[in-house]
């Protein structure tokens, strides 16, 4: 067997360059090679991406020239389309996808989500070989669920340039939640440059995309509400880590411009309903590098699942949707009116944006993005500054070298298992001796738990906003034991040199996890750093447990905030190698990533 660097093969996507932020033109206009398959959103089909549905799929992933920005460029797409077209499938059934690779290098699929062969799952150098140019690889395997997923490359940076869309299992017993209306909404980020010029972007400047840093204005606000002295120690501290307040994204809205599937802001997405209907969109996040809040002003939403997952219905007005995550919500509109899908990026540098309407071109008002907030003292050092106040600590005393080493107990967390295993009787992190090294200029000793935080920027603003804390799966856990054993790992990184990892270890240095066949364990994952991190493990669930050890959750992607804990549960039930990995593709391809094997 050819074995392959899982990210050994790079994409090509026009020529390099810098933008500033630009909204776009109308839809994405694909200039396909493929003309059976060339599509350019109008008003007629409202933009809506292709659906192909049954047992029996083609797909072929090739160059497309495209027009997102009002600038020439190439994408890499499926079938010519951008998203690629939607796949619904039947639970229950046998799927058959024929993947034909027209690119000049090596290809893939992996199938974000679904229970599968450990060799479908289409991660070159893990679980095959990759799709060579001009070939073909058939991937055959059951449908063992249902809900919303989605699918993209694993090579490269390909996801980036387009190898991405979506899929709708339907149930074998049909829907939970009736409607009337049912949209995909696809939220994603596009570059006119070639994304090997990001990376090497970001490893030479890590804020090299971040225009939001800390200006005289702010010092003077600083100064006028905590006075000159503190303000002066606030600005010393962050010079001190060589860290930055408002570093909450290392491609911001300033390069990026976002999509709702293939159409920019300008291009505005529409989805018809007749006011009363009940509409259910199924919103992904199929972006490489940006988290979204997303809301529809005038519109509550009934968030009724999770990653695929039907969960105990919750109403909000807003939510944050980390890379990967998907979430189902229901609308109802009323009034016969327009509606905005504001998404808008956590670094408040850009947003998507779509319509629900009653009638095709109607449009509401586009709300101003929020304000930008700084990173707080518990986004850096956890529990241990917790209810501590930023303006009143003495930052110009501070050792970022030795910051948040104070030991303080915590209580029990419970959680009673068969084996015999416990939470931990204190939340003091286990740091490994790799994280002890150039690759990590950070460690938090006392990570805070708390998952009914909804993050940076989205605290105290007025609107309610939805938690991990909220979401209940029906049904409760797969499986009612404990755990045998626990594993934890740490999310690690060096911002100014734009190094990724787990424990101090990227990818190419690190050893595999063994999972035993048929055990369940609990992960825990630790954030030492100050920006999120999206968590996928590849083939099996992650049940997410409370503070507390009790169940909360079942999902394919863990987003674990700046400074804090978390803890899922595993079954190791399905044998074979497993990808990993923080799903900010540019963390991923820096080196946070690990293979899983069950054996």
């Amino acid at each position: 067997m050819r074995t392959t660097y899982p990210f050994s093969v790079a994409a090509s996507c026009g020529s390099p360059s810098r933008r500033t932020f630009v909204k776009g033109v109308a839809g994405a206009a694909l200039l396909s090679n493929f003309s059976a398959w060339s599509q350019t959103p109008s008003q007629a089909n409202l933009g809506n991406p292709q659906v192909l549905s049954g047992n029996e799929f083609d797909l072929v992933i090739g160059p497309t020239p495209v027009n997102l920005t009002g600038r020439n460029a190439s994408a890499t797409t499926i079938n010519g389309l951008l998203p690629g077209p939607v796949l619904r499938w039947r639970e229950g059934t046998t799927v058959r996808l024929r993947v034909t690779n027209r690119l000049p290098v090596t290809s893939s699929i992996h199938w974000h989500g679904i229970l599968l062969p450990s060799g479908m799952d289409g991660v070159p150098g893990l679980s095959f070989d990759g799709i060579a140019p001009g070939e073909t690889f058939i991937y055959k395997f059951d449908v063992k669920q249902s809900g919303t997923y989605w699918y993209h490359s694993h090579s490269r940076f390909q996801e980036q340039t387009g190898v991405y869309g979506s899929i709708v299992v339907e149930p074998r017993n049909g829907e939970r939640h009736r409607t009337d209306r049912d949209y995909v909404l696809m939220l994603s980020d596009w570059s006119d440059d070639d994304p090997e010029t990001v990376m090497a972007n970001l490893k030479k400047m890590s804020d090299f995309y971040n225009f939001n840093e800390p200006t005289a204005v702010d010092f003077a606000r600083d100064a006028s509400r905590m006075g000159v002295q503190q303000a002066l120690a606030k600005r010393k501290m962050w010079n001190e880590m060589r860290m930055s307040p408002t570093d909450l994204s290392d491609v911001t809205g300033h390069h990026y411009t976002y999509l709702v599937n293939g159409a920019s802001p300008d291009g505005n997405w529409t989805g018809l309903f007749k006011p009363g209907e009940k509409v259910r969109l199924r919103i992904i996040n199929g972006s490489s590098q940006s988290i979204f809040d997303l809301r529809i002003p005038g519109l509550k939403m009934q968030v009724v699942a999770a990653d695929g997952q039907d969960v105990e219905p919750v109403t909000v007005d807003e939510f944050r949707i980390a890379t990967a995550e998907i979430y189902d919500v229901i609308v109802e509109p009323k009034d016969d009116r327009a509606f905005t899908i504001f998404a808008q990026s956590i670094d408040r540098m850009g947003f998507a944006r779509a319509t629900l309407a009653p009638r095709a071109g109607m449009q509401a008002e586009v709300p101003a993005m929020d304000k930008p907030q700084w990173l707080t003292m518990t986004d850096m050092m956890g529990s241990m500054a917790m209810g501590s106040d930023m303006a009143g600590m003495d930052h110009g005393t501070m050792d970022h070298g030795a910051m948040g080493h104070v030991a303080m107990k915590m209580p029990m967390a419970g959680g009673d298992s068969k084996a015999g295993m416990k939470m931990p009787a204190t939340r003091m992190a286990k740091h490994a001796r790799t994280e002890y090294g150039p690759g990590v200029d950070m460690r938090v000793d006392m990570p805070r738990d708390n998952i009914d935080d909804p993050g940076i920027g989205l605290r105290d603003n007025g609107r309610r906003v939805l938690t991990y804390a909220d979401l209940h799966t029906i049904g409760g856990p797969l499986d009612k034991r404990g755990p045998g054993r626990e594993i934890e790992l740490h999310l690690t990184g060096n911002m100014e040199r734009y190094m990724w990892s787990f424990d101090g270890q990227k990818f190419s240095d690190s050893k595999p996890l063994h999972f035993r066949h048929g055990e369940r364990l609990r992960i825990i994952l630790v954030n030492d750093t100050m920006m999120p991190h999206p968590i996928h493990l590849h083939g099996l669930w992650s049940e997410l447990e409370s503070p507390d050890g009790k169940f909360q959750v079942r999902k394919h992607t863990i987003m674990v905030q700046p400074a804090q804990r978390v803890s899922y549960l595993v079954n190791a039930d399905a044998l074979g190698n497993w990808a990993y990995h923080c799903h900010l593709l540019y963390h991923m391809e820096a080196g946070m990533f690990r293979k899983v094997v069950v054996s």
